[in-house]
């Protein structure tokens, strides 16, 4: 067969192109990674595309986590101040319930404790940036403002511990509880009689109890085996009480008691409502006119939200408990009987977040007043549950904040794995290729000599 010079160059031409070609995909390989197109090594290209995604999702979630556990630190910072505060609080009012201070002495601690409170609220609208911290998702608004002005608030009886276990533990027929289980903090609402005397009122039953059973009566009942509240402990029902929910009937979600003919609510002139209630009942065969105990104090009001924020730190099913960051004012103050589940006065749900700051001031308000009694057993049982309701808000966070600090600690080991998976499919390997490219380069070399001396330079010296 016959074979031509341009047979001869065109095949010289193309195999010298193909080393030449081999020698730039070597040379590409000089910025560490062997693979820049899908026909450098599709199996490895497939297994670096999934590894890389891989990488941007742990970057993401280390980037959530960092977030989160930035977030719940300062959070954390703020809740430890505030339950340092609670406990000062407490040992004030401690001190308020001495029999031996005077009037003034009292009044006294009552400036000094109104003072933390107003810490405490300033804590509440602790911020990280422009973002609040106990807002909820409502995060660029202030969430916590206390009222410039006193208000006429609904007083409460704060069940302590043997009163709570004596009060909640019987069922009605639709299964609640006569003591509220939801807040932070069981309580009766207070009844002023004509008669002088003080009674307290179950909202979940309307049941009417006496000063006396509160204080001494049920005592006398679990001393003789009784261990739960029955039917005929009270000395009355309210005919005109409904349900739990008539609480929202008579006073807002902070416990200001309602105006008629002034409540947007209630615009009527009806006697029974918030401060122009009254009810007769008949207390050893004499009638006694009810009307609602109120005290005048100042109101923290929340603008907040109680819905969570979420930083998703892993692959998998979305947990929105687990993924939660943030601490929200029903979190950190509870919910009483004025906003509590029973109360009617939640919206969507949604508690006033200020029922313990609002239970505070009704202690300071007692302490304005020298009421020493009320303080030596209501108060100290407020300002306890109040502690108590802040260091269960710490101790949820701080469990949040373990397990983020868990994670975060897995993402790291998990960005080495995929690092060095990434690193195994697409690396060079350095050494190999500087000794691959010379091989190249000396073959490519002697091809130009070699083609230089055999190839004819034209067909006259060919032939």
């Amino acid at each position: 067969m016959r074979v031509s010079s341009t047979q001869m160059i065109g095949r010289y031409q193309k195999q010298l192109n193909d080393s030449y070609e081999d020698q730039t995909k070597l040379m590409e390989q000089s910025d560490g990674s062997r693979l820049h197109r899908p026909s450098d090594d599709s199996v490895n290209y497939s297994k670096f595309l999934r590894y890389q995604n891989t990488d941007t999702e742990n970057d993401q979630f280390q980037s959530n986590v960092k977030t989160g556990i930035s977030w719940m630190k300062t959070a954390d910072a703020a809740m430890s101040n505030m339950k340092d505060l609670l406990t000062t609080i407490h040992e004030k009012t401690v001190q308020a319930a001495t029999d031996t201070n005077g009037t003034t002495d009292v009044q006294a601690i009552g400036k000094d404790v109104i003072a933390k409170i107003r810490e405490l609220v300033s804590l509440g609208n602790t911020q990280q940036g422009d973002r609040y911290m106990f807002a909820g998702q409502s995060d660029l608004t202030q969430p916590f403002t206390i009222t410039s002005a006193k208000v006429d608030r609904g007083l409460t009886k704060t069940l302590d511990d043997p009163q709570k276990n004596f009060f909640s533990t019987i069922a009605d027929s639709k299964g609640n509880t006569y003591a509220d289980s939801k807040g932070n903090m069981a309580q009766m609402l207070v009844l002023n009689g004509d008669d002088g005397d003080t009674y307290y009122l179950s909202t979940t039953t309307g049941k009417v109890y006496t000063r006396e059973f509160m204080d001494e009566g049920y005592k006398r009942k679990v001393g003789n085996g009784q261990t739960q509240v029955q039917d005929g402990d009270e000395v009355a029902t309210l005919s005109s009480w409904s349900a739990s929910t008539d609480v929202s009937k008579h006073f807002d979600k902070n416990g200001q008691i309602r105006t008629p003919l002034d409540s947007a609510v209630y615009p009527t002139a009806d006697q029974n409502i918030g401060n122009k209630f009254s009810e007769t009942i008949s207390v050893d065969g004499k009638n006694v006119k009810l009307s609602f105990a109120t005290i005048k104090q100042y109101v923290v009001e929340y603008t907040g939200d109680d819905k969570k924020i979420s930083m998703v730190k892993r692959n998998g099913t979305t947990d929105p408990t687990a993924d939660t960051v943030n601490v929200t004012g029903q979190d950190l103050f509870g919910s009483d009987i004025f906003d509590n589940v029973n109360s009617g006065n939640q919206v969507n749900g949604s508690a006033g977040g200020t029922a313990a700051l609002n239970d505070l001031l009704q202690v300071v308000a007692k302490m304005e007043a020298g009421d020493v009694n009320w303080l030596s057993s209501d108060g100290l049982t407020a300002t306890d549950r109040a502690h108590v309701q802040v260091v269960e808000a710490e101790t949820s966070a701080a469990a949040r904040q373990n397990v983020y600090d868990s994670v975060s600690t897995m993402l790291d080991k998990q960005n080495e794995t995929i690092t060095e998976d990434i690193s195994n499919c697409s690396d060079a390997d350095v050494a190999r290729l500087a000794i691959d490219l010379m091989i190249m380069q000396t073959i490519y070399n002697m091809s130009l000599s070699v083609g230089s001396r055999i190839l004819p330079q034209s067909l006259a010296d060919y032939l």
